[in-house]
């Protein structure tokens, strides 16, 4: 017995010696991934890593909001996370040029990001010459879905074709008795919405020139008076309950058919998912109208909190990898509803509105980036105001316009 004592002390003190160099890279990841479709995608990240080496230590935070703020918090404090979520966007500029992220610069240069992201990604990832984030998917936010039952009782044969045959397919559905247009009367979901519309209505020289030059002349003219004219004939078509009604409500009411049309992110698409509705039998979708409408470009990436400790930089290149390979990026995209980030990737897995997607995106023309690629988060903030403001309220186009164009100043 003693001797089994003394064996079992020896091999306890032998073992410290011998796994230490074996120690999983431990990440403390944030993000705010937490409705049940969204954990089954981040899953797949946490799976590949533990695989590859690593101990994904999951902190979900719900919503993006809060979780960015704790991330920021928790930098300035000293407790950072390997890695966090932010949107490809302008989020992290300022965290970037305050020195408080580590860049993956390496990754980069051996995954060629700059050969298989699109200009859009790399636009927001790359500031100053270095990698700062690691996208891991493509989100398109002004896609159209539709419930097929619903335009077969409204009698709609075949998709709209341009933005006033669609306008007349929401009649249609008025018609019928059904809610025309699913709704979610959000600040963020009209700022949506009015940048779908601007996409499909205004064009893509005329959203350039408004949401990344600034452009005074082109806020004040009457093309881009149109485009709120147009966003606010949609009024017509909601229902009394939009108001505060969540995204997830609205999606509802077309997976049930009580409503024909959602415009929405592709992230919708779980909640059809969940209801085993198929893409292309039960629910339709399109992302804009014609062969050359824009596809707008938004999307997920981690970024990564500067430190110096050799095993978080090990960690932090680890995931880098890891979230950028095409397996992860096609299983995560399976259940987040998005595309990959990557352009070299095949989607043949992917459902069928995942694969337009993909096929659109690949033609640079079709590229545009979302708003807040192009505008700062408080700017961004400002425009949400004045949207909502117009979407609530009995205020004519001028004077959104104008209110507009003073958010877009300086």
């Amino acid at each position: 017995m003693h001797n089994n004592i003394g064996l079992a002390a020896m091999l306890a003190l032998a073992i410290p010696a011998n796994v230490l160099a074996q120690q999983p890279l431990k990440a403390n990841v944030i993000h705010w991934w937490t409705s049940g479709g969204e954990s089954a995608a981040v899953r797949q990240f946490a799976d590949a890593y533990n695989k590859a080496g690593g101990l994904w230590v999951d902190n979900a935070i719900a919503g993006a909001d809060q979780a960015r703020a704790t991330t920021i918090n928790r930098i300035v404090g000293g407790t950072a996370p390997v890695a966090a979520q932010f949107n490809t966007s302008k989020q992290f500029r300022d965290i970037v040029e305050q020195g408080m992220l580590n860049n993956v610069d390496d990754v980069a240069a051996q995954g060629k990001w700059d050969q298989v992201l699109p200009q859009p990604i790399l636009d927001a990832i790359r500031i100053n010459g270095h990698y700062y984030a690691a996208p891991v998917n493509i989100h398109m936010p002004g896609w159209f879905f539709y419930s097929k039952p619903a335009f077969k009782k409204a009698g709609i044969a075949a998709e709209p074709q341009n933005w006033e045959e669609f306008i007349a397919a929401l009649g249609k559905l008025k018609s019928a008795g059904l809610v025309p247009l699913a709704f979610g009367g959000q600040v963020w979901q009209e700022k949506i919405t009015f940048d779908a519309v601007f996409a499909v209505v205004g064009g893509r020289d005329l959203y350039l020139k408004v949401y990344r030059d600034h452009d005074q002349a082109a806020i004040k003219s009457d093309a881009f008076k149109q485009v709120l004219v147009q966003f606010k004939r949609l009024r017509g078509f909601v229902d009394a309950g939009s108001p505060g009604r969540n995204w997830n409500d609205a999606t509802a009411m077309v997976v049930s058919g009580k409503a024909g049309v959602q415009i929405m992110g592709d992230w919708a698409k779980g909640e059809f998912a969940a209801a085993n509705l198929v893409a292309g039998k039960d629910y339709g979708c399109f992302p804009g109208f014609g062969p050359k409408s824009p596809y707008m470009v938004a999307g997920d990436a981690f970024v990564f909190p500067k430190s110096n400790k050799a095993d978080v930089v090990k960690a932090q290149k680890l995931l880098a990898s890891v979230v950028t390979a095409p397996a992860s990026q096609v299983a995560f995209s399976a259940r987040k509803g998005s595309i990959p980030a990557r352009l070299d990737i095949d989607g043949a897995g992917l459902d069928q509105c995942a694969q337009l997607g993909l096929s659109i995106i690949k033609d640079k023309s079709r590229q545009l980036p979302n708003p807040e690629m192009l505008v700062p988060p408080d700017q961004n903030g400002a425009l949400q105001d004045v949207l909502t403001n117009f979407w609530n309220r009995n205020q004519a186009a001028e004077d959104a316009q104008k209110a507009f164009a003073a958010a877009l100043k300086g």
